[in-house]
């Protein structure tokens, strides 16, 4: 580990680390998007950056996402490493077709001839009375593309660890950062410490139920595994990391140990990344369920701007508990 670089720092000093380590390492690496030279981003993740590198690798835009996500892309093509941040994930919206239409398909259609390095930055998640349009949790529409891959880190390790992995791939990254989880601590790695896409972490280990929960909610779910605890409960909790390319193995691992699953994640019910974690445990661990996978979403509604309603609207540790609770009685 170098000496400069802290063992113990918050999720968005660790994206810093990560951004820096990879300028410094690689010329071809540089930084666009809004705000992110003189403001130092919304939530401050790029500070410090446009002073040590300057305006040619630290780049301010104007607000036109569509136009610097195709700026990053045709870069990429061109041979260098863009990261992309948008201001937050529901911005991604208008620059849809320049994500699913050209940086995941590319690749394919130059008949392989034709990479595109790009890392796309996003904050997003609920809970701080953003309201209906920048309050999304989108992470599983970027995982029904081919061609992208997406993560979600959960802890300030895995967002450094995994930002250096997404800056180094010559795949497309939709890289998906909760904005609830910018002021956590924990520890971090060094410059050579990288994370392989698709590899879960089992943060908490148990017997009696899976509980497969994405980004801040993992913290959600490690919450109600000690409440269930005290009730002589003991619940494993995965953390997929990485939600395209999935660990399958991992969770349908623990689920054929536990014979139940309860799948976890911040984003609307219908389509969700739940239903798809819970389809796949169908498929894997069918014959070892000992009833229903249970699922823990938002509500299908727009997020409330109040705050009594945006924290009913949002998965809580309680709900979780509750749902856990109820996978294990239709199994008895």
């Amino acid at each position: 580990m170098s000496s400069d670089a802290p063992a113990t720092a918050s999720y968005r000093e660790a994206l810093t680390q990560a951004m820096r380590e990879e300028l410094a390492r690689d010329d071809n690496v540089f930084l666009m998007g809004e705000d992110i030279g003189l403001f130092e981003g919304s939530f401050k993740v790029t500070r410090g950056l446009l002073k040590e590198f300057g305006p040619r690798r630290v780049v301010d835009t104007p607000i036109s996402e569509a136009g610097f996500v195709g700026i990053g892309i045709g870069a990429a093509m061109s041979g260098l490493r863009p990261i992309i941040e948008l201001m937050t994930v529901n911005f991604s919206i208008v620059a849809m077709d320049q994500i699913v239409n050209n940086a995941a398909k590319i690749h394919y259609m130059f008949g392989g001839q034709t990479a595109v390095p790009i890392v796309i930055r996003m904050p997003g998640g609920a809970g701080h009375q953003l309201a209906a349009q920048h309050s999304h949790s989108l992470e599983a529409w970027f995982t029904h593309i081919p061609g992208l891959k997406v993560a979600c880190p959960s802890t300030p390790y895995d967002a450094k660890a995994l930002l250096k992995t997404a800056i180094r791939d010559d795949d497309p990254v939709v890289f998906l950062e909760s904005e609830g989880l910018y002021a956590k601590k924990g520890p971090v790695g060094g410059p050579d410490d990288l994370l392989p896409f698709g590899q879960a972490a089992v943060r908490r280990q148990g017997a009696d139920c899976t509980i497969v929960a994405v980004s801040r909610m993992v913290w959600i779910a490690l919450a109600a595994a000690e409440q269930l605890a005290a009730d002589g409960i003991d619940c494993e909790v995965i953390d997929p990391r990485t939600t395209r390319p999935l660990d399958l193995e991992t969770i349908a691992g623990s689920v054929r140990r536990t014979n139940h699953c309860v799948a976890v994640d911040e984003g609307w019910p219908e389509c969700g990344l739940a239903a798809n974690i819970a389809t796949h445990v169908y498929e894997s661990c069918f014959d070892w369920l000992d009833a229903p996978v249970e699922r823990v979403t938002a509500a299908d509604v727009p997020m409330p701007y109040a705050r009594n309603l945006e924290q009913a609207a949002l998965p809580s540790a309680d709900a979780v508990a509750t749902a856990v609770r109820a996978t294990l009685a239709r199994g008895a």
